[in-house]
């Protein structure tokens, strides 16, 4: 090894040290609601099996589509063998394969090592509220590979590739079904700008004129009475054939060197489609059903996503990072020479409507769209500054300039972390502890039906108390479960007082409530219904009812 290569291969270890610390300064200590959920359900799994049927809240008979099976009871054996503090660390330990990944992937489709480190850390960033202990941290992995995947499969046509796609599309419909769909989102870009090429040639080259004049050859040609014809229409089928000879080496010229965007009629790109029908049928080599292809419509035609917080629209006002980004893609692409490939032009686009209509889509702006960004950075060094990349390269090679990069990342980090110290795995703020204690020792499981809230339901069923709601939304939405009851709205009407909450306590057949000390409904059973509710918990968060008959 040259002393050239060796010095890459320590920066490139440095850049990997400095993106797994960011990675687990961004890893909350905190579990959020569904692991609490995915335990549950994977103890569930390793004792009983998939039969499609929710066992954890007390509404009789709901039907459960187990979305990501496979997670779940992954997460329940890491619990299983170590506790919280595993799934923790296997949480880490995810999130360091996140950045890491996605890091080599960009120093490979960009062919550049330097530029990827500051994409995959920004990208890093605008992700942090998205690493959890929640099965799209492994999903995101699999995108990004999958993206790969498709970038050598059409540069080298090698098999491997659409092997590793198609074993990505089962593994992905097996995890965390609700996002597979999403993985063919991932081919069109790419099967687009084949077809729009296709379509371009059609039309530049005067392909359907010459299949007219071929076609008329051919039947004129039956009759010797024809000659002359057959003979101007020869003439006529070899001037285009000159024309279209002239057009092709002007317009090679203009694709080696386009104003704005590349367009490459790649050939694999058929195979591709291939690839990507095969895929498709993984989605059916799964122990439940056909729901890889229903979860995801099924969800989308119900109102759980106008009601949970992350599949609402994006307001860009409260996104300074988002706006950030948008405005040096913009301006990199509009206001300087740098080109663009017609796909990833697609893709950006695609990404960036998908975010603006539902703010969770941010992850897979912020992953795919760094690996483009790298690739506009490098072209974009290449065409302003003097000694391109290369003379980029050995500025940010020299010793005090990575120094400096290293005590900003260490800083950065440390920011990111800082308040995370202190941090216990489950937060008592956020889940009834205490009062599940209490609910254990003190009331016959049996024979009560509690009303919770959302955000803690799943804590409470991880505790054996069988709830009202958890954060498994689709369960209680009449897309999944055909009820006549929309169980999911009557929480959102009740928590947000658009209906009187003793009408639903009633309707479901309520005994017990526990709410959060500050919840709105809590506030007006202690003013306006203290007489029909009686206080039996309280601590600095929750309280406890019990309804008198």
């Amino acid at each position: 090894m040259n002393k050239k290569n060796l010095k890459k291969y320590c920066f490139i270890g440095v850049f990997i040290i400095l993106i797994a610390v960011f990675c687990i300064s961004i890893t909350p200590v905190t579990l959020q609601n569904d692991t609490f959920y995915s335990i549950k359900i994977g103890e569930f799994i390793s004792n009983s099996g998939i039969d499609m049927q929710d066992h954890f809240s007390w509404h009789q008979n709901l039907p459960y589509t187990y979305p990501h099976w496979l997670y779940d009871l992954l997460t329940y054996f890491i619990y299983w063998v170590s506790n919280f503090e595993g799934i923790y660390l296997i949480t880490c330990l995810l999130s360091c394969i996140l950045g890491i990944s996605l890091y080599f992937i960009s120093t490979k489709l960009s062919k550049n090592y330097i530029i990827p480190f500051f994409t995959t850390i920004g990208a890093l960033y605008l992700l942090k509220g998205y690493v959890t202990a929640r099965a799209q941290l492994v999903t995101f992995i699999l995108f990004i590979f999958a993206i790969y995947c498709i970038e050598m499969f059409l540069k080298t046509k090698k098999i491997r590739y659409g092997i590793y796609l198609i074993f990505t599309s089962l593994l992905i419909a097996n995890l965390h079904c609700a996002v597979w769909l999403f993985l063919f989102v991932l081919f069109l870009p790419y099967i687009a700008e084949y077809l729009i090429a296709i379509i371009l040639d059609f039309f530049i080259y005067s392909k359907f004129k010459l299949l007219l004049l071929k076609f008329r050859i051919k039947i004129l040609s039956n009759n010797p009475h024809n000659a002359e014809k057959v003979s101007n229409l020869k003439l006529n089928l070899d001037e285009l054939q000159d024309k279209n000879i002239k057009i092709k080496i002007r317009r090679e010229k203009d694709l080696a060197n386009p104003y704005k965007i590349r367009i490459t009629k790649n050939k694999a790109t058929k195979w591709l489609i291939l690839i990507m029908v095969i895929c498709v049928l993984m989605g059916f080599l799964t122990p439940i059903g056909t729901t890889p292809f229903t979860y995801l419509v099924k969800t989308m035609q119900g109102n759980t996503t106008e009601n949970i917080n992350e599949h609402l629209p994006m307001t860009l006002s409260n996104q300074t990072e988002v706006i950030v980004t948008l405005i040096i893609f913009l301006a990199l692409l509009i206001l300087t020479k740098t080109k663009i490939k017609l796909s990833d032009f697609i893709m950006l686009a695609g990404l960036s409507y998908l975010m603006l209509i539902s703010r969770r889509q941010l992850s897979m702006f912020a992953l795919i769209g760094s690996i483009i960004l790298a690739k506009l950075l490098i072209d974009f060094i290449n065409t302003y500054f003097k000694n391109g990349i290369e003379g980029f390269n050995n500025f940010f090679t020299d010793a005090k300039t990575l120094l400096l990069i290293i005590i900003l990342s260490i800083c950065l980090s440390y920011y990111e972390g800082k308040d995370k110290f202190d941090d216990s795995i489950i937060d008592e703020k956020d889940y009834p502890v205490e009062a599940c204690d209490y609910i254990l020792k003190n009331i016959d499981l049996n024979n009560c039906k509690f009303f919770n809230e959302y955000n803690y339901g799943s804590y409470m069923l991880f505790r054996g108390i069988p709830v009202f709601i958890d954060s498994r939304a689709d369960l209680y939405s009449p897309e999944f479960n055909q009820l006549s009851d929309d169980i999911f709205m009557d929480f959102i009407d009740t928590s947000n007082i658009g209906k009187y909450y003793g009408d639903i306590f009633k309707k479901y057949g309520i005994t017990h409530v526990i709410l959060y000390k500050d919840a709105k409904v809590n506030m007006l059973i202690e003013k306006t219904d203290s007489e029909k509710y009686k206080k039996i918990y309280y601590d600095d968060n929750f309280v406890i009812y019990e309804i008198l008959k």
